[in-house]
């Protein structure tokens, strides 16, 4: 007889729905999402401008809350979490890369990476830092502020503050959308070699099809909603 446990999903999602207010009244920004994404896999979303790709993935990472609906992250339901709660979950667990930077200006490249350790306490986290800008191949830039970096090192700099903690889910947001087509290859070439080093799993929101395709699977939002089998299966979601 098989003793093993069952690992639970990264992402677990049933029956989402997000609403938020707005002048003309409550808008349906997602409407029953169902989604299961398993440990350490790779999972693109797609969609045009306003079906929830990025409402998605505010939900996932503890920063925009669910109306309605089940929302489980590495094991944890975040029905059970305050903002204190989810706040600790993100900062040890969950890397968040989004399409602007959102470097601190006034602050080195090795200082922006060692926010979230000095978030977490870390206890040795200038060393820790400096090994992420390494991994993403700017140890030469250490004390080089946002500015004076090229777009491609900055989007590095925030991929290496992102894994700096080794967080078991990384979101990406259209992490690419600010960079030319060389830069951004580049830049995706290593997040997806980082997180292949680490076994983390990565949901990805892109708009660019050749680069969901270098994920396992590719999920179709569509209105708020998954559109057809696009969470099954690569086939029929792309």
């Amino acid at each position: 007889m098989d003793h093993t446990l069952k690992q639970p999903p990264a992402i677990l999602l049933e029956g989402l729905h997000v609403t938020l207010p707005s002048r003309a009244g409550p808008v349906a920004i997602l409407r029953g999402i169902d989604l299961s994404v398993q440990v350490g896999g790779a999972i693109a979303v797609v969609g045009p401008s306003g079906s929830g790709k990025s409402t998605l993935l505010m939900v996932i990472a503890g920063l925009e809350h669910a109306t309605e609906g089940r929302v489980s992250v590495l094991g944890t339901d975040f029905a059970g979490l305050d903002e204190d709660g989810l706040a600790r979950l993100r900062a040890a667990n969950i890397g968040i890369v989004f399409q602007s930077f959102h470097l601190v200006p006034t602050m080195t490249a090795i200082e922006n990476v060692a926010l979230p350790l000095e978030f977490l306490d870390h206890h040795d986290v200038f060393n820790a830092s400096r090994t992420s800008l390494a991994e993403v191949g700017l140890s030469h830039r250490e004390t080089h502020f946002p500015g004076q970096l090229s777009g491609g090192e900055q989007q590095r700099v925030a991929i290496a503050r992102a894994l700096s903690t080794r967080p078991s889910l990384i979101l990406a947001d259209e992490p690419t959308g600010n960079l030319d087509l060389a830069t951004g290859a580049q830049v995706m070439d290593l997040l997806f070699t980082l997180k292949e080093r680490t076994g983390a799993t990565l949901l990805l929101i892109t708009h660019d099809r050749s680069l969901a395709k270098r994920c396992d699977r590719i999920v179709s939002l569509a209105d708020g909603r998954i559109v057809g089998a696009g969470a099954k299966r690569r086939v029929a979601a792309s």
